[in-house]
């Protein structure tokens, strides 16, 4: 971005006060920032310190701006360099180090070559303004304006090298300018100040656009904002925001086009004034007064904002276009405050349950389009009822002329269609993932969900019938069931004792279970454990005839088994590592693992112990294991491996602290982590190496575990703790990053063993190797040095220098810093290899 006039700053301009004014005024600051240093000229060679709430700041000479370290959500150990409003400290309104925060002890300097300059308590260089300093470059000081921009000025001209206008984050100050090419980025959320899903840009072409972008690669996508400024003749120039809070365009011809009629209604004398691009997509404009009494952090008024209804004009003017407004398969509406409200549609929920802006998933198991599953789809799917709602570019087939029996005929009988949309003699049908949906009175639709039987409940943004016409049905069951004859209780309850009887004998003779079948179950009654017949395994696998896979404790099968009097799909593990003799500790054991429930396991439904026969049953993971994603012929995105790597971090965090038992997994690879149908990563075989007797592992070395993933300590007769699994993951870890197996002996010898490969590559700081040249990742260098340091903590030699699952977690987050590892030591892959 180029500096432009209105920017170059004069010593008139930066003197304004008389020196006896700016004493007195500093000395009134005091008392509103203790800890800030005085305003006016900061001299190269000055720098702050992120020391704690408390933290000193650079401050503006009429005290309204600060500059230098903000608590990071309230908490003591994190910083964001930023400015805000000195009087209104929770007011963020320039950030740097792309929003990402820093530990207690960093500091930043203003140097004479390199301008700011922030570093990490290591002194490790974390973000500098080198590249973007114009002019002579050399700086002699630094200045907080009182327009909020902080300045870097020459030391032979006295002239603006560098100033924070020239780079804003999510919010514009009056007399703040944009150039063609600039952009202004939303946060990722209210606390997460990473670039988000939404921009401001002024294009080359003159257009002022606001657009969603990719997260992952940053690509644009269609604008849901257009000024229209972008005429050959006469383009828009730049975007300004006036001193008096107004927002025009200004042409190449010098004319002016108001993004919004001009304010009337707010003293700019009397209030701070801030355009804001929010998190949710929305440009707003905010106001407070300058001399306010109450609470410190007392609330901003919105002016006005733009667009009116975000979830009606995303996409609306063509081009690609991504989730919208909300994320895939949400329903986007307007409430009062012009915000954008995101709720899941009927029988679906928040895939982060933490992220209300996000996608949802399905509740019910997914229809799969094949011969068998088309004679019971008609059974196993209900429609349910949604009004004034659409997903406009998610439909596959149109039918026209249809009545909506039709419609809804269509789509309940097609393994594609997840929703079906109704208008005027015509039917769309739409298939997952949805995007775009909104619901407005402007969308004149009926249409239906297709969710699971079992997945109907009463829904007040999408009711299935309205709250009357249920009470009603309730009523009416209620009075059938009192007002019953006698004479049908008096067979009811015959029936009743009669199975009683029937079921008790049929155990005593068979001396086995009770069968399952007898007994109604639903999908909810699956997150306990059930134990189940042989002979229902057998017939849920036919015959054992489907193998998905092979694994350290036998073969796994596809399998249905019926939940509510719907079929779900599910995974049976045949083992036959298990000893006859374990009996009860075979029971005790799988129940231990049937009480875990954690988004990033593998879900436990339950197991059968007859005669000579152990076998466990998992819910169904349709995209298959980590080691096929990774190693497969197209790399996985960094952003997708990213997540897989922070969710198996969680997962296996849960099993070591947060769930009731303690379980080591023993275990950990890429072939035992599955993918869900989002691509979430779900740990599977927890909890099993208890059930192994010592010695009947596929290594033949007596441990449990997998060559190349094995922790020292199994080798040295040590004890083995929650470590073994730190020390699996950091392995795993590292072929998520490099996507290569732990063991390559068919390429050079120095990069045969990925652990010893890995840290050469570190300490000769030439991570683009590891990577073999992934674009994507090494555009994000930073996360991706911190993922390998992380990496190499977890494989050191000594289990104490590991650090814990919780930790791993955070520093994969980038919530707590990463230090420097030493060298794993002399133990590697190689010597299990």
């Amino acid at each position: 971005m180029k500096l432009v006039h209105h920017d170059k700053i004069t010593t008139a301009m930066i003197w304004p006060l008389s020196s006896s004014l700016i004493f007195y005024t500093l000395i009134l600051l005091q008392s509103t920032l203790p800890a800030a240093q005085n305003g006016g000229k900061i001299t190269a060679g000055k720098s702050l310190s992120a020391t704690g709430k408390n933290s000193a700041a650079w401050l503006s000479p009429s005290g309204d701006f600060a500059f230098g370290f903000h608590q990071y959500l309230k908490s003591n150990n994190l910083f964001l360099l930023a400015i805000w409003y000195a009087k209104i400290p929770d007011t963020i309104v320039w950030y740097a180090n792309d929003g990402n925060p820093v530990p207690q002890g960093s500091s930043v300097n203003i140097t004479a070559n390199e301008g700011l300059v922030l570093s990490d308590p290591q002194g490790t260089n974390l973000w500098n303004t080198t590249d973007d300093l114009s002019g002579d470059g050399e700086v002699a000081y630094g200045f907080m304006n009182d327009t909020g921009n902080f300045v870097l000025l020459s030391r032979n001209t006295d002239a603006a090298v560098w100033q924070s206008f020239d780079h804003p984050t999510d919010t514009l100050l009056p007399t703040q300018i944009m150039e063609a090419g600039d952009e202004l980025d939303s946060r990722r959320s209210a606390t997460n100040f990473t670039k988000g899903r939404f921009q401001l840009r002024l294009l080359h072409d003159g257009n002022l656009v606001l657009n969603t972008r990719d997260l992952a690669t940053g690509y644009s996508y269609a604008s849901y904002y257009e000024s229209g400024t972008n005429d050959i003749q006469n383009p828009g120039d730049r975007l300004v925001y006036s001193e008096s809070g107004d927002l025009y365009i200004q042409t190449k011809n010098g004319s002016r086009f108001d993004v919004k009629p001009a304010n009337k209604f707010v003293s700019a004398k009397d209030n701070y004034y801030r355009l804001s691009l929010n998190f949710d997509g929305v440009l707003t404009w905010f106001y407070h007064l300058r001399n306010f009494t109450g609470k410190i952090d007392a609330d901003w008024s919105e002016l006005q904002s733009l667009p009116d209804n975000i979830c009606m004009n995303i996409a609306s003017f063509g081009g690609d276009y991504d989730s919208g407004a909300c994320g895939y398969n949400s329903i986007c509406n307007i409430g009062e405050d012009k915000r954008p409200n995101c709720n899941c549609p009927p029988g679906y929920s928040l895939l982060d349950p933490n992220d209300k802006y996000g996608s949802c998933k399905p509740d019910f198991k997914q229809e799969v389009c094949d011969e068998q599953s088309q004679d019971a789809v008609k059974d196993e799917f209900k429609l349910v009822l949604i009004q004034n709602t659409d997903w406009p570019f998610a439909d596959y087939a149109r039918l026209d002329p249809c009545s909506e029996d039709e419609c809804k005929n269509s789509c309940l009988n097609d393994c594609f269609c997840a929703v079906a949309i109704f208008n005027d003699q015509s039917c769309w049908k739409k298939k997952l993932p949805l995007s775009n949906g909104r619901q407005d009175s402007q969308v004149m639709r009926i249409g239906w969900v297709k969710v699971g039987n079992s997945n109907i409940t009463y829904n007040p943004l999408n009711p299935v019938l309205p709250p009357n016409k249920v009470r009603y049905k309730m009523n009416r069951a209620v009075t059938a069931l009192l007002g019953g004859s006698v004479c049908i209780n008096l067979l009811l309850l015959s029936a009743i004792v009669l199975g009683i009887f029937f079921m008790y004998n049929k155990k005593q003779s068979r001396g086995t279970l009770i069968d399952e079948h007898q007994r109604i179950k639903t999908l909810k009654e699956y997150t306990n454990v059930h134990c189940f017949s042989y002979k229902e395994l057998n017939d849920a696998t036919d015959g054992f005839k489907e193998e998905i896979g092979q694994g350290a404790f036998g073969t796994v099968y596809k399998g249905r088994i019926e939940a509510g009097g719907s079929p779900i799909i599910v995974a049976v593990k045949k083992l036959d590592r298990i000893s006859k003799e374990i009996g009860k500790e075979f029971e005790a054991e799988v129940n231990v693992i049937g009480q875990t429930h954690h988004k990033n396991l593998v879900r436990f439904i339950g197991f059968c112990k007859e005669d000579d026969h152990r076998l466990l049953v998992y819910e169904y993971m349709s995209n298959g294991t980590v080691a096929d994603y990774l190693f497969g012929d197209l790399r996985p995105s960094w952003t997708a491996r990213i997540q897989i790597a922070q969710g198996i971090a969680r997962g296996l965090l849960y099993l070591h602290e947060e769930c009731s038992t303690q379980i080591i997994h023993c275990d950990i690879k890429p072939q035992n982590i599955l993918l869900d149908d989002h691509f979430n990563a779900r740990i599977c075989d927890f909890g099993l190496a208890k059930l192994l007797v010592l010695n009947q592992t596929h290594t033949n070395t007596g441990v449990r575990g997998t060559k190349g993933y094995l922790a020292p300590e199994w080798f040295r007769n040590k004890p083995v703790t929650i470590k073994v699994d730190v020390y699996s993951f950091g392995v795993l870890l590292l072929e998520i990053i490099s996507c290569r197996r732990c063991v390559c002996m068919d390429i050079s010898d120095e990069a045969a063993i990925l652990t010893d490969w890995a840290y050469d590559c570190y300490q000769s700081n030439n991570l683009r190797n590891l990577v073999n040249g992934d674009m994507e990742a090494t555009s994000d260098m930073q996360g991706l040095e911190r993922f390998i340091m992380v990496a190499l903590w977890c494989i050191q030699e000594d289990p104490s220098q590991r650090p814990t699952m919780k930790k791993v977690t955070q520093m994969l987050e980038g919530v707590i810093k990463v230090t420097s590892p030493p060298c794993p030591a002399s133990f590697s892959i190689a010597t299990q290899a």
